[in-house]
């Protein structure tokens, strides 16, 4: 019998913990089971109590503490330490029953999705049919305010396709916190950034303005001393690596969103209906439309 669960992924900050606290009060309202796993051996907050939590095993503060080692090789040991003891998962999560939604909360270090091998190997033992066999589904949080720095929303997007690479499992990725940015994005540019379009680069308000204040064109490419950071992380080299990187997403056309505002219930709904159509909780859903938000136009 298969059981069913979603990995709350992202970098720090992008509002994972928020999400999750969000999802088990939008399934408690619903009246549906969930098991809530906490695997951040940072944490410290929650708004939901966690019913696993990873520090019960093996804490970074601990690891810190002991091995004298910095956060990102902590927690590396960390999971190298789960690893090692996936009976503290499986004791937990074996019983449970396919009407529960099993929400694991990942922790923020981007290593962990992109380069690490950890992880695949942990995602392989929690779907292989014989252990825990849960159909898994990623969700890849990214911070919509990324979408008023272009240059760092195609880095952001590149970590999330790096991801579904890595884990091969279904994917989803969500923009969060939509609330922040309604008042500086307009809305015929939001649709852009929902399925990611290498000419947003081209028409980026800030490389625009910065034109129009050094009297260059478009096409122009001005070196800079690349001893000056300011100058690098805004010349030309900068600009044809940030195209170089929007042209591979574009090509690979692997990556979309959904957008997320956890303080509107219907937008959490919504999302859950894409995550149980991923893992097949009711096989015959369809996901329920995202509803478009009334994005106003900021003024030019």
């Amino acid at each position: 019998m298969s059981k069913f669960g979603v990995m709350v992924m992202g970098p720090a900050g992008a509002g994972k913990s928020t999400f999750c606290a969000s999802l088990i009060t939008h399934l408690n309202l619903n009246r549906r089971s969930c098991f809530y796993v906490n695997l951040d051996p940072a944490a410290e907050a929650f708004e939901h109590t966690p019913d696993l939590d990873i520090k019960d095993l093996i804490s970074l503060e601990d690891v810190m503490e002991e091995m004298g080692l910095g956060p990102n090789g902590g927690l590396i040991y960390c999971f190298e330490f789960l690893m090692d003891n996936l009976d503290f998962l499986t004791e937990s999560l074996d019983s449970l029953t396919e009407e529960y939604l099993i929400i694991f909360d990942m922790p923020g270090q981007i290593e962990l999705y992109t380069h690490v091998p950890i992880l695949p190997a942990l995602v392989r033992f929690l779907t292989r049919t014989g252990n825990l066999d849960i159909r898994l589904c990623a969700a890849y949080l990214l911070e919509a305010t990324f979408v008023v720095d272009r240059a760092k929303f195609f880095a952001g997007t590149l970590s999330a396709m790096s991801a579904m690479i890595m884990l091969e499992v279904p994917h989803i990725n969500i923009l969060s916190k939509m609330d922040l940015v309604k008042d500086q994005v307009r809305k015929k540019d939001l649709k852009r950034f929902i399925t990611p379009d290498a000419t947003l680069l081209e028409d980026d308000p800030a490389e625009t303005a910065r034109r129009k204040a050094e009297g260059t064109a478009a096409g122009e490419e001005d070196m800079g001393d690349i001893q000056d950071k300011e100058t690098m992380m805004r010349g030309a080299g900068f600009r044809r690596l940030n195209r170089a990187v929007a042209g591979l997403i574009e090509n690979f056309s692997m990556v979309s969103y959904l957008k997320l505002d956890v303080q509107d219930e219907d937008s959490v709904g919504a999302i859950l209906s894409y995550i149980d159509d991923c893992i097949q909780y009711h096989e015959a859903q369809e996901p329920k439309e995202l509803k478009d938000d009334e994005f106003d136009d900021p003024e030019e």
